[in-house]
């Protein structure tokens, strides 16, 4: 093919791009999936490589291309980047209406239609883009209004800033210049997720989505930018060439829009008072739902005759206001740092706090997460913090104000017990969570633990279910797993939705849950890790309950799966006296399996793997598995070299088929049969 062909071939790709990343970052509507996206851009970044004559800096390949800076120049704004004024209240926002208006009849415009537009104040980082002749050529921050720094590259790696503005006709014409003024910032989920990733990995996290945009967009390097879920939104133009200008705000927006720019899409024009005040309380009213920061409403004329008409005072148009909505962040004092245990027996450290008003709602508390937090932040009780509170998230504290530490500031220990049990705590290693060990007797997670233990592949209670248990729960009947046997058929049949014959019917299966197995016990205890299948190999390993709960680290460790994890929750957890205590109760309410629970070397299938597909007849395959576990085997999910044999049942699939492609052994439901047979007469 020669060059002309190529270079066809790549225009193409820009253009396909380019309408891709436009329908995904501006219209929030995706025309083709990521992976149909990814391939077209490695074709192209194949091509560019080919023919690196035929590179622009326009291109999609180029978002992150440029070695890191050693400075951002400074840059003087053409137009300079003035603040806005503030209203706080409604009668604030009535006397700017009534400004304007008087102002206006100065002018001699009493007839001019009071008409403005309307769109959330988002809570980021204002910058301006400026576009020569389609192509993005300068990117700068506000700074001080005059001057900003210019972060042209960190800029090209959002993808919701076009590199060239969008034709819609291929002879569409462009502006030669044109200067867009915007919010670069973090929507909130997107921030949550890096500052989560950002903990587990012990990093520092960021107080705010705000100075998380601005700290991403002042790295000296555009690499570490473009790790950053950065957007754009676009909410003023600035300058442009005279045959492009538009004759109201709105439609500035729209232009922009066509050009390839995210506007708002809460960007609304209403008329007069009643309608900045209707618009202004509309968006407060849906503040803590929006997927993104903002601190107010901006209020626009939005005649652009009449806004250059108006002119400016000091630092701020005459024309415009913004609508400030209560603080999201605010100072109070840290009184005291708790524990709380979950559902999971996290334990997890609570600020309580000297109540503060934040974004409309008083806080008292606020979430720590956990001890490593605690020291990122260097708290101390009776520190002066700052609280945030946006959206849904749980209010936090972001930031300690080390110079007003008073004097009597305590340090914030991990408590040695569980507060609402009194059961040891733990810290895995490697793990941020401190932990209460009472897993079967600690009430905080009495719940979680009772389901836990009633459930199909533990004691199988069948009747049982997760609603019934909490009722069970919360009338005070059930305290630990051993008092399910004690349910007695009066005060059960007396609970909502259950009548004597259903109270008949749980009580029945509860005794028939007694004879159970000691995978199936060790498994419904709830140990931390402990799967069905570790459960299943630690009782072929010991062979008794007594021989594992006296089992060393050491001796766990031979145990095929389990590492050095694993074998400190199993220890941790029977060497907590509560759990024992509840172990001993549900051995005396009658629970037994079999005796003759051989070790895992005695076992006719150890070192075998199995594996089960189709459907049996006779047996389900949890049955079948369960039994091939006793016997030794691993029971695996697919079929390799290793596999020792497969059991086909009806409709087998893929996995027969690559039995017998590597030559392993296939047998039937009646061999198993026969099989299970005949070790049972051992």
């Amino acid at each position: 093919m020669n060059t002309p062909g190529f270079e066809q071939r790549i225009a193409a790709l820009r253009q396909q791009l380019n309408e891709y990343n436009y329908r995904y970052y501006v219209l929030d509507d995706p025309s083709v999936p990521d992976a149909e996206y990814d391939r077209l851009f490695r074709e192209l970044q194949q091509l560019e490589s080919e023919h690196p004559q035929l590179m622009t800096p326009d291109s999609p390949t180029q978002r992150v291309g440029a070695e890191p800076l050693k400075a951002f120049p400074s840059i003087t704004h053409q137009v300079p980047m003035l603040s806005l004024g503030n209203v706080f209240d409604d009668e604030s926002l009535q006397a700017f209406v009534s400004r304007i208006q008087r102002e206006l009849d100065d002018l001699g415009r009493s007839d001019a239609n009071l008409e403005f537009c309307c769109e959330p104040k988002l809570d980021g980082l204002a910058i301006s883009l400026i576009y020569q002749h389609g192509l993005l050529v300068q990117g700068v921050t506000r700074g001080d209004g005059q001057t900003g720094e210019g972060i042209t590259e960190n800029l090209k790696t959002l993808r919701s800033i076009p590199l060239q503005l969008r034709r819609e006709t291929p002879d569409q014409i462009l502006p030669e210049l044109l200067e867009v003024r915007g919010e670069v910032y973090m929507p909130r989920a997107a921030f949550e997720a890096m500052n989560e990733r950002a903990r587990e990995a012990g990093e520092k996290t960021f107080a705010n989505p705000r100075n998380a945009a601005a700290g991403s967009l002042r790295q000296l390097d555009p690499r570490i930018t473009a790790t950053r879920p950065l957007e754009f939104t676009a909410y003023q133009v600035a300058q442009v060439s005279e045959a492009f200008a538009a004759p109201t705000h709105f439609q500035a927006m729209q232009q922009l829009k066509g050009w390839g720019f995210k506007i708002s899409h809460l960007l609304r024009c209403v008329e007069g008072y009643i309608g900045l005040k209707g618009f202004c309380d509309a968006l407060a009213a849906q503040r803590d739902q929006l997927p993104f920061d903002i601190d107010g409403a901006v209020l626009k004329l939005n005649d652009l005759r009449l806004q250059a008409e108006l002119g400016f005072r000091a630092r701020e148009p005459r024309w415009a206001t913004a609508f400030k909505y209560p603080a999201q962040e605010q100072i109070t004092q840290l009184l005291d740092v708790e524990f709380q245990v979950g559902r999971t027996g996290a334990v997890t450290p609570v600020a309580r706090l000297e109540p503060v008003q934040v974004a409309g709602v008083t806080v008292s508390n606020a979430t720590l997460h956990n001890m490593d937090e605690v020291r990122r932040l260097g708290l101390k009780r009776k520190d002066i913090v700052v609280v945030r509170r946006a959206g849904d998230v749980i209010p936090q504290i972001v930031r300690v104000i080390i110079e007003q530490r008073p004097a009597d500031a305590s340090e914030v220990g991990v408590p040695a017990a569980c507060p609402v049990c009194g059961s040891h705590v733990e810290r895995a290693e490697g793990e941020a969570v401190y932990r209460c060990t009472g897993g079967l007797y600690c009430a905080a997670q009495r719940k979680e633990a009772i389901k836990h233990f009633a459930s199909r592949k533990a004691m199988d209670i069948e009747g049982l279910g997760d609603k019934l248990i909490e009722q069970l729960v919360d009338a005070d009947l059930v305290k630990s797993p051993a008092d399910l046997y004690r349910l007695e058929l009066e005060p059960l049949a007396a609970l909502e939705r259950m009548a004597e014959k259903s109270a008949s019917n749980l009580l029945q299966a509860l005794q028939a849950s007694k004879q159970t197995t000691l995978a199936r016990f060790i498994y419904a205890l709830g140990i931390r890790e402990v799967g069905e299948a570790t459960a299943a190999n630690l009782a072929r390993y010991f062979g008794s309950l007594d021989a594992l709960m006296k089992a060393s680290n050491e001796e766990l460790l031979d145990v095929d799966d389990i590492g050095p994890i694993v074998a400190q929750h199993i220890r941790a957890f029977f060497d907590e006296p509560h759990n024992l205590e509840t172990i001993r109760d549900l051995l005396d309410q009658g629970i037994a399996w079999p005796e003759a629970e051989r070790r895992r070397e005695d076992l006719p299938l150890t070192g075998q793997t199995w594996v089960l597909t189709g459907s049996l007849e006779n047996l389900t395959r949890d049955q079948a598995k369960e039994r091939l576990e006793a016997l030794g085997a691993k029971v695996s999910g697919s079929v390799s070299k290793k596999t020792t044999c497969v059991v086909a049942g009806a409709a087998a699939g893929s996995k027969l088929a690559k039995a017998e492609s590597l030559g392993v052994s296939v047998l039937d439901e009646e061999t198993l049969k026969a099989l299970f047979d005949k070790y049972k007469k051992q």
